[in-house]
């Protein structure tokens, strides 16, 4: 027969696990500022096992806890009962919003350390690589954007939905970038596809703006809202001439060829239009020397 001390040491146990694992027994008998076996522990206390809505969790632990009071040979101290209990109720307690801290993943990853970087089927290239060089121009002019939006919003112009449509198109364009034909699954090739759509749309918003200005009879040189509209044209230019050459190499969808055109035929518009809205007039390119 197991002596009392053993069996006192198995109630408290199972008792201060009940308490962690399932909240919705009323354990006001139990003090949280004593973890040592003593008569708070096992004073009236109901047997574990008859108490309804205890965890299934618990259940679970219950053969370690009767394994452990088993191989006492001697009462625990106070500092062994802290052992032993925290090596069986830690591991059953169950995961909550107040304990769990969300892992914030590093900006760094070392990865590219020697010159090379992933695309998004696995392949490992050098960071020269005319993939890395469109995403990386089609994410400048992402930025370019960005700083123009707020020049027009400073203005008050009427199209910031359109710019940030193109930012959102841009983010699809850079995943088409990242997954090279050569090297893409169907799978790659279904989840990054890019259609005509968005080009049409871009055509229409170019005709509709168009439709606002005076015909265009000379190079024109942009100044404030419209200046920041052309950098970020001359951008997306850049980013088309990039993206050319992987074009030709048959690696990348040639609607985003398309889609780029489109966009600087757009962002020169749009620059125009922000002028004309600021009531600034246009300044005319004049040829200083014959």
């Amino acid at each position: 027969m197991s002596p009392r001390w053993k069996a006192e040491c198995k109630v408290a146990l199972m008792t201060i696990m009940t308490k962690f694992t399932t909240p919705t027994i009323d354990s006001s008998f139990y003090d949280p500022t004593v973890l040592a076996p003593n008569s708070a522990h096992t004073q009236d206390i109901v047997p574990v096992y008859q108490i309804k809505g205890i965890s299934k969790l618990f259940k679970l632990c219950l053969p370690k806890v009767q394994c452990f009071c088993d191989s006492l040979t001697s009462p625990p101290s106070e500092r062994q009962f802290n052992a032993l209990l925290m090596s069986v109720v830690k591991p059953a307690l169950p995961s909550s919003p107040e304990n769990k801290t969300e892992k914030i993943p590093k900006i760094y990853t070392k990865t590219g350390d020697k010159g090379f970087s992933s695309t998004y089927t696995g392949e490992r290239r050098p960071k020269d690589n005319l993939v890395f060089e469109a995403l990386g121009t089609t994410d400048e002019l992402t930025s370019a954007l960005g700083l123009a939006k707020e020049f027009c919003l400073d203005a008050n112009l009427q199209c910031i939905a359109e710019l940030e449509k193109i930012q959102c198109m841009l983010q699809d364009i850079g995943s088409n970038i990242a997954t090279p034909i050569s090297s893409a699954r169907e799978s790659h090739k279904v989840h990054t596809a890019f259609n005509e759509e968005p080009i049409r749309e871009l055509e229409q918003w170019i005709d509709k703006y168009t439709d606002q200005l005076p015909p265009l009879t000379s190079f024109i040189l942009p100044s404030k809202a419209s200046a920041s509209l052309h950098v970020a044209r001359a951008v997306c230019r850049r980013a088309e001439r990039v993206t050319f050459k992987l074009l030709q190499t048959r690696e990348a969808d040639p609607n985003i060829g398309k889609y780029l055109n489109r966009l600087s035929d757009f962002l020169f518009t749009l620059a125009r239009y922000a002028a004309k809205s600021e009531g600034r007039s246009e300044t005319i390119y004049i040829r200083t020397y014959p």
